[in-house]
């Protein structure tokens, strides 16, 4: 088989449609949704890896190709294209502030048609690089319990500003930030301390909105680190995973599946 059907294998593809726009869908597994949303390029042997790993774990994951070919290896040309395509399509805010890119209410419709499909008391979210704060705009949908945002990276961190910007319009964080509030809901965040394209101020930004309600697990990237993480590590669970004991990735990776396992699966009395 090729290296892209490697990678697809086990999974089932499927077209869902909302409001003009289809697009394919892989599934693979059983038990409550979590939503993983590809970073670029797209749906990589890395991203479906991690959909893997949320199957595993007792959940149905379910990956949108909103950009890229599912299964196609990473490189820097494909990475490069992709990017260059949502920095001129209108369904991507790439570097407005305080604006919600419009994917998402696509994404929203998606993620209560996986909810009423799957069951359970409700859906997670992994949102990745481009894709990495649409879990807070799709906070706004009652179905959402456990929002991660891996690597936020949208509005491009071309001023102070766009650094500590969401990347959500007004209305749509005003009802996110609501019913994180007033439902205690976690949201976690996931970058490594010099990843530039994700910079740390947008996690301030989360704290003093959110206050304890956000977990920002910031893995360290510094040049002498203690695990040697590149300077230029970016992708916390699909690329830079190191997936051994005591590994800050590895450590990451079980934060989300912990919170996974508090809001989506809760211990019954």
């Amino acid at each position: 088989m090729t290296d892209t059907a490697d990678a697809l294998e086990g999974f089932t593809k499927d077209t869902f449609s909302h409001d003009g726009r289809t697009s394919a869908v892989y599934r693979l597994g059983s038990g409550p949704a979590v939503i993983v949303i590809p970073e670029a390029p797209g749906p990589t042997p890395e991203v479906l890896g991690f959909a893997r790993r949320v199957a595993a774990a007792g959940y149905t994951a379910v990956v949108p190709e909103l950009f890229g070919v599912a299964g196609k290896p990473e490189s820097v040309p494909y990475v490069v294209q992709t990017i260059t395509r949502a920095c001129v399509s209108r369904e991507f805010a790439t570097l407005a502030k305080r604006r919600t890119s419009t994917i998402t209410n696509w994404i929203r419709a998606l993620g209560r048609h996986e909810h009423e499909r799957c069951g359970g008391p409700g859906i997670g979210v992994v949102g990745m690089c481009l894709t990495g704060g649409f879990a807070l705009a799709m906070l706004a949908d009652e179905s959402v319990l456990a929002p991660v945002l891996s690597q936020p990276s949208l509005p491009f961190a071309v001023t102070a500003g766009h650094r500590a910007d969401l990347g959500v319009g007004d209305d749509d964080w005003a009802r996110g930030k609501q019913r994180v509030l007033e439902d205690d809901i976690c949201v976690l965040g996931l970058r490594f301390t010099g990843d530039k394209l994700s910079p740390p101020e947008r996690f301030q930004t989360l704290r003093d909105e959110l206050g304890d309600n956000f977990v920002g697990v910031e893995i360290d990237s510094s040049k002498g680190n203690a695990h040697g993480i590149a300077k230029t590590a970016h992708s916390v669970l699909t690329r830079e995973l190191v997936d051994e004991p005591g590994h800050p990735t590895a450590d990451a990776l079980a934060r989300v599946f912990d919170l996974f396992q508090t809001r989506l699966k809760p211990a019954t009395t």
